[in-house]
């Protein structure tokens, strides 16, 4: 879903052995991922409507349907993302091929990609110099968290490195709901969302990140 385009959606399996789905729809900055039922009595339960085959859940989805949840912006399903992407048929010779390193194995290396987890949507912001709250587009993909006056907006004006980031919590100290903060050694971001279902989500993802620095 990386390469997709705002509205691109694929259905896949949540874990490998049991039967529920999940339905990633990529919007403006960020990758959704909208909870799936299957059961052999009702077939596909997704929102408030009920799919008997995979036939009637797509076609569903082809009247593009607008979803939301309850924290974040609404997203309109439009793209069917393919299972397989085309790849060019050309390829690079080797001309060059020199090992740097002796005696070792493919069991003593390790594969590691950035978390391609990601977020979106507004939370109140306190500034650094002067002490007001102010509201901001915020965006997370990979180990950057982004910041905007708006949501159009297509510079922002910070970017948070999280691998530079040593912790994520809730905090109590401003005497304000549903806020959290962000620890880096040069300063504390203080955070607020809408809700604290909302507020639970930032930390628990921004947590996932920053644990996720520890292995690479």
């Amino acid at each position: 879903m990386v390469n997709g385009r705002d509205g691109s959606y694929l259905l896949r399996r949540r874990e490998e052995r049991d039967m529920s789905y999940a339905l990633a729809v990529r919007s403006k900055d960020s990758v959704k991922h909208f909870q799936v039922e299957w059961t052999e009595k009702v077939g596909f339960s997704f929102g408030l409507s009920s799919f008997s085959t995979v036939k009637a859940f797509a076609d569903h989805l082809a009247n593009e349907p607008l979803l939301g949840s309850e924290t974040g912006a609404l997203v309109r399903v439009r793209f069917p993302y393919p299972r397989e992407v085309a790849e060019p048929t050309f390829y690079d010779p080797v001309i060059v091929h020199t090992a740097l390193k002796s005696g070792q194995s493919s069991d003593s290396i390790s594969a590691h990609v950035p978390s391609l987890g990601s977020k979106e949507g507004f939370l109140t912001k306190l500034g650094n110099h002067v002490k007001t709250w102010k509201t901001r587009w915020f965006t997370l993909q990979r180990y950057e968290l982004k910041y905007f006056k708006d949501r159009q907006d297509t510079h922002p004006i910070k970017t948070l490195d999280l691998t530079q980031c040593t912790g994520v919590q809730f905090d109590y100290s401003l005497q304000r709901v549903n806020c959290f903060c962000l620890v880096f050694s040069e300063r504390t971001f203080y955070l607020c969302a809408k809700s604290a279902l909302e507020a639970d989500e930032w930390i628990r993802i921004l947590r996932w990140k920053v644990v996720s620095v520890t292995i690479l």
